[in-house]
């Protein structure tokens, strides 16, 4: 804590900052050093290809986000240091996305020994407005950075919140440029392609470019509602709208209904995107239980069109699939389970199963089909020695006839200290 604080009174000399600026710098900085080791196990059933995807690796992330200095406007700065080295590997099962890949180590299935990444941004506020310029995570309808594996997934970009009316949140951003969870560099932005969208590109798949505007508004206490308009240079347009309402019932008892649509086309020449995306989950609520049922349907001439890497803004993207090929329409059925309600606090559990059909594979072949059932169990120590130190299990199968049969088993240890 000392070193930090150190280093932001280094900073604010610099800026010429008042001692009394410096307090308000300081006072409401957080900072906070994450160790995350990530065992990944992804077996393909099948004789040809490559057999599985196996590495093991851990990762740092030291989160810093500053407070703002006083004054009409306010300044100040949030940082991600990341850093990722390679435990175990094997021979030729690279490419889990844990690790960089490096494809002159066993028959291109290798995977670098280590890697880092620094995203900085600069942010100034007024009122209850802020500016970010710099490196920085997303996370709305539009675009959502992807945290799932060893290190987070980063952009480089201007980005602006306004908070300036309650229960309203506005936001717009201009992106540049992506840094991958498994990549060392910034590189243009690409839009996905895979599974069976039937999305085709002209000139590559990547732009430069990629901007939004929406927001949220929580118009009663239990309903709130969102709308996105983003556009990825050449290749997509998206209009995206999402209701929530929570409906208490009896005691510890409540019923949530999400919703969401999105409205996806090309932009220009460069691509085919036509998509309308439908979804629905309802969840009933009781004590520690939740019961959910899921429902997804895909439009038009494409599949979905989102950001690559990305986490696609779906009630049905879960752990290994999204279904969101062209044509389909997928179910979904979920069950959770707090054991907290039963005296065990940080100890949870999921499990879900989703199946998919009506895929489009092309004109004389027959449709398309998938299933996938996902498992977790995780435990956050509550006490002791090993508090706040979180271990979480994921299994997932899933089985199409139209790409590579999966089983895939994460085990993920997590421990977050506070360092101010």
């Amino acid at each position: 804590m000392r070193k930090t604080s150190l280093a932001l009174a280094v900073a604010a000399s610099t800026l010429g900052l008042s001692q009394v600026a410096f307090a308000d710098l300081v006072g409401d900085t957080k900072v906070s050093l994450e160790a995350r080791n990530f065992y990944f196990n992804r077996d393909f059933r099948e004789d040809a290809g490559q057999s599985k995807s196996e590495e093991w690796a851990q990762g740092f992330i030291l989160r810093m986000n500053s407070g703002f200095t006083e004054g009409t406007v306010g300044f100040g700065a949030d940082a991600i240091g990341m850093f990722g080295f390679k435990l175990d590997s094997g021979g030729g099962t690279g490419g889990s996305g844990l690790l960089v890949p490096d494809r002159s180590r066993n028959n291109g299935l290798g995977s670098q020994d280590n890697y880092s990444g620094l995203a900085v941004a600069a942010k100034a506020k007024v009122s209850n407005s802020t500016l970010r310029v710099g490196q920085m995570q997303f996370k709305n309808a539009a675009i959502a950075s992807s945290d799932s594996r060893l290190l987070p997934q980063v952009f480089e970009a201007g980005h602006v919140v306004s908070q300036e009316i309650d229960g309203l949140m506005l936001e717009a951003a201009h992106v540049r440029e992506v840094n991958n969870r498994n990549s060392n560099d910034y590189e243009d932005i690409g839009i996905t392609t895979g599974g069976r969208r039937g999305i085709t590109t002209v000139g590559g798949s990547t732009t430069d470019s990629f901007d939004f505007i929406g927001g949220t508004y929580k118009l009663t206490k239990d309903l709130s509602a969102g709308y996105y308009y983003s556009n990825l240079d050449e290749l997509y347009k998206q209009h995206s709208f999402n209701v929530v309402h929570v409906l208490p019932l009896a005691d510890k008892q409540s019923l949530k209904t999400d919703l969401r649509y999105a409205r996806s086309t090309d932009d220009g020449n460069r691509s085919n995107v036509d998509n309308k995306a439908f979804g629905a989950m309802i969840t009933y609520g009781l004590d520690g239980h939740a019961f959910g049922l899921g429902y997804q349907k895909m439009s038009g001439d494409t599949g979905f069109a989102f950001i690559n890497g990305t986490d696609p803004f779906l009630v049905n993207y879960v752990q290994i699939g999204d279904f969101a090929n062209k044509d389909e329409k997928s179910y979904q059925a979920r069950y959770d389970f707090n054991f907290a309600s039963i005296g065990i606090p940080g100890l949870t559990f999921m499990t879900r199963y989703l199946t998919g059909d009506n895929i489009d594979r092309g004109r004389g072949v027959s449709e398309g089909r998938e299933w996938e059932r996902n498992t977790e169990l995780m435990y956050v120590f509550q006490e002791g020695a090993l508090k706040n130190l979180g271990v979480r299990w994921r299994n997932a199968t899933m089985r199409n006839n139209f790409s590579r049969d999966i089983d895939e088993n994460r085990l993920i240890v997590s421990y977050t200290l506070p360092l101010m």
